[in-house]
């Protein structure tokens, strides 16, 4: 499925006339609308909208990073932006504007101009900032569009080899036997690593702590101070080289390609401790299908080359194929996710 342009249907004209000047078509119909002055406007308004997605794009694209330089969705965003930019024919500048959790970034694109010039890279961050803030100087459901999915990217969970946990049995078993007593880090309130914590406390009906750490934590896992810890799949590879950590699951619904031999969370009988934290492509709302459709195909292009899989892969992402449709509500589905997870969890806003 695609993003739908228009009402009007030109399905009456003849292959022929479909190959006819766009101009001849919008003679014809503004003769048959000349008495309607409203009517005329919005065929015009039309017309320029559609001559306008089929010339784009005709200068560079502003792609705005809502983290840091350097940051996983950053990192992932400019190897595929890269690719994409090149089938596009025009360079797609990723600007990194970090800020207030990514909220500074999205709100620049939820005000931009919709004509496909200024995109953002969404993420699951984005219902995260609906559950952290009151009150947010954009509306995530209706102030952006979703493009396309880029991929998406498990956690890692991970406890000291002091701990004596070597499955996601063993740390449950150890947290019922002692309610309260077993903690958990993340980086930070909100964080990937925090909200796959509490799908996990909550599946298995556990009580643990969360202590959250400005960084990671993970040092004070390894030290054994901290029970257990959901590491991010890229940061993952570095980490277990350490030999200090058993791995007891992934927190994907498969088993990944980078630890084929570690058990998903599903394995382990936790379908609901399910997390995935996912990277894709938006536009500020009312920007033309059209133009929507073409960066769609062309990041669909991109992904599933070879390649590219091969490089995503190497960075712990699995990139997955969805339909302009199916990812909008894919986000729309993650976002109504997040904040039942937070009430569940009962993470309170921080202002």
């Amino acid at each position: 499925m695609r993003a739908e342009t228009s009402a009007i249907n030109f399905g009456w004209l003849s292959p022929g006339s479909r190959r006819c000047s766009i101009h001849k078509v919008w003679e014809v119909l503004l003769v048959s609308l000349r008495p309607s002055t409203g009517a005329l406007c919005a065929v015009l308004l039309f017309a320029a909208s559609v001559a306008h997605a089929e010339d784009w794009p005709t200068r560079p694209i502003r792609v705005i990073s809502p983290f840091a330089a350097g940051s996983a969705s950053d990192t992932v965003s400019r190897v595929v932006l890269d690719r994409v930019s090149q089938l596009l024919g025009q360079p797609m500048v990723i600007e990194a504007k970090p800020g207030a959790g990514g909220i500074v970034g999205f709100a620049d694109v939820a005000k931009a101009d919709p004509d496909g010039y200024t995109l953002v890279t969404s993420s699951t961050s984005l219902g995260t900032g609906m559950v952290l803030h009151r009150q947010l100087p954009y509306d995530p459901n209706k102030d952006f569009v979703a493009i396309a999915m880029l991929g998406v990217q498990p956690n890692v969970l991970v406890a000291s080899k002091d701990s004596g946990f070597k499955t996601v049995a063993d740390l449950v078993a150890a947290a019922k036997a002692k309610p309260g007593a077993l903690t958990f880090a993340s980086a930070g309130v909100g964080s990937s690593s925090h909200m796959a914590g509490e799908r996990l406390r909550l599946a298995a009906n556990i009580d643990v702590r969360h202590v959250p750490f400005r960084d990671t934590g993970l040092t004070e896992v390894i030290a054994g101070r901290i029970d257990f810890y959901f590491i991010p799949l890229a940061a993952a590879a570095s980490a277990l080289g350490s030999g200090k950590l058993n791995v007891l699951a992934v927190s994907s619904p498969k088993r990944v390609a980078l630890l084929p031999d570690v058990p998903s969370i599903v394995e382990a009988g936790y379908p609901d401790a399910v997390f995935r934290f996912w990277l894709g492509l938006a536009a500020p709302a009312q920007t033309p299908a059209a133009i929507i459709n073409k960066i769609h195909d062309a990041t669909e292009k991109a992904i599933t080359d070879p390649a590219m899989k091969d490089k995503l892969a190497n960075l712990g992402v699995e990139p997955e194929s969805m339909s302009v449709e199916a990812f909008g509500k894919f986000v729309k589905d993650d976002l109504a996710s997040t904040v039942q997870l937070a009430k569940q969890a009962h993470i309170e806003p921080l202002d």
